[in-house]
C-alpha cells in the first residue's frame, strides 16, 4: 500500500517530470534529427536577416538555422559518452574501495584521486588541445577523466555504510558471489544516489565540452558546434543575436531538463527502495 507522503511526493514530481521532458525533448530532437533534415543553406552577408534566413546569418554568412540543426549532435554525443565512461569506471572503483577489508587497499584506490582533483580542469583541456587533434574520442575520454575522481568519491561515500551492514555480513557468511553482494545488493542501494548525481554530472560534462569548444577542441570539424556558434558569433550579437541566443538556449534547456528528469528519477528510486514505500 502506498503511503500518503509517497502520494504527495508523486504529485509534486509529476510537474517536474513534465517540465524536464519538455526542456530536454526540444534540444535532443534538434541535435539527433537536425542533421537528417538540414539542407545546405543559402549564404549571404555576415550577420544579416532576410527571407532566405529565418534566424539570420552567422559570422561567415552561413544560415544560422542550418548550423543550429547541424551543431547539436556532437555536443550531446560527446557529453553523454563522457558521463557513461565516468560511471563505468567510478562505480566499480568506488565500490571496490568501500568494500575493501584492508585500509591500505582503500587508501591505494582513493589517494591518487586527490591528485586528479587538484588538476585544474581548464588547464588539462588546454594541454589536450596543445597535444592532440580535435577528436571526439579524445574529448570524451578527457572529460570522463575530469569527472571520474569526484564521482568515485561519491560512490565510495554512499556505499561505505551499506558495505558494512549486518545484511552484507550475512551475504558474506552465506558465501554469496561478489556479483550478488556488490552489484545485486550494494548496487541497488546506490541507485537513488547515482540517479541524483547523473543529472549534475551531465551538466558538468556539457560545461566541459562547451569550454573545450571555446578553446578549439571540438568534435565537429565543420565548426557548427553549438558552443562554437556562441563563441564565434558573439562579435555580432548586437547586429544578429540569434546566432548566440538560440544555441545558448538549447544548451541551457538541455542541461536544465536532464537535471530535472534525473532528480525526479532519484526521488522515484528513493521511494522504490525505501523500507516504508511498500507499507
Amino acid at each position: 500500500m502506498v503511503t500518503a507522503p509517497a502520494r504527495r511526493t508523486r504529485r509534486r514530481t509529476r510537474p517536474q517530470i513534465l517540465i524536464g521532458a519538455v526542456l530536454t525533448a526540444l534540444p535532443l530532437l534538434v541535435a539527433l534529427l537536425g542533421p537528417l533534415i538540414a539542407g545546405q543553406g543559402a549564404r549571404g552577408p555576415a550577420f544579416t536577416q532576410g527571407e532566405k534566413w529565418l534566424l539570420g546569418t552567422d559570422y561567415e554568412g552561413r544560415d544560422v538555422l542550418t548550423q543550429l540543426l547541424l551543431g547539436g549532435r556532437s555536443l550531446v554525443l560527446v557529453a553523454t559518452t563522457a558521463v557513461l565512461l565516468t560511471y563505468l569506471i567510478a562505480v566499480p572503483w568506488g565500490v571496490a574501495a568501500a568494500t575493501a577489508r584492508r585500509r591500505v587497499v582503500d587508501e591505494s584506490l582513493m589517494r591518487p584521486l586527490d591528485l586528479l582533483l587538484s588538476l585544474p580542469s581548464m588547464m588539462l583541456l588546454l594541454l589536450v588541445v596543445a597535444l592532440t587533434e580535435a577528436n571526439a574520442v579524445v574529448l570524451a575520454v578527457t572529460v570522463a577523466i575530469l569527472l571520474f575522481p569526484d564521482a568515485a568519491r561519491l560512490v565510495r561515500a554512499s556505499a561505505l555504510h551499506t558495505a558494512h551492514t549486518p545484511a552484507m555480513e550475512a551475504l558474506r557468511l552465506q558465501r554469496e558471489t561478489w556479483w550478488r553482494r556488490n552489484i545485486g545488493y550494494l548496487g541497488r542501494s546506490l541507485l537513488p544516489v547515482l540517479a541524483a548525481d547523473a543529472g549534475l554530472r551531465f551538466v558538468g560534462a556539457i560545461y566541459l565540452v562547451a569550454s573545450a569548444s571555446f578553446l578549439g577542441l571540438t568534435a565537429d570539424s565543420a565548426g557548427t558546434d553549438w558552443a562554437v556558434m556562441i563563441d564565434r558569433n558573439r562579435a555580432g550579437i548586437t547586429l544578429m543575436p540569434w546566432g548566440v541566443v538560440v544555441p545558448a538556449v538549447m544548451i541551457v534547456a538541455l542541461a536544465m531538463g536532464v537535471n530535472l528528469l534525473f532528480d525526479a528519477g532519484a526521488r522515484a528510486a528513493t521511494r522504490e527502495f525505501s523500507p516504508r514505500s511498500a507499507r
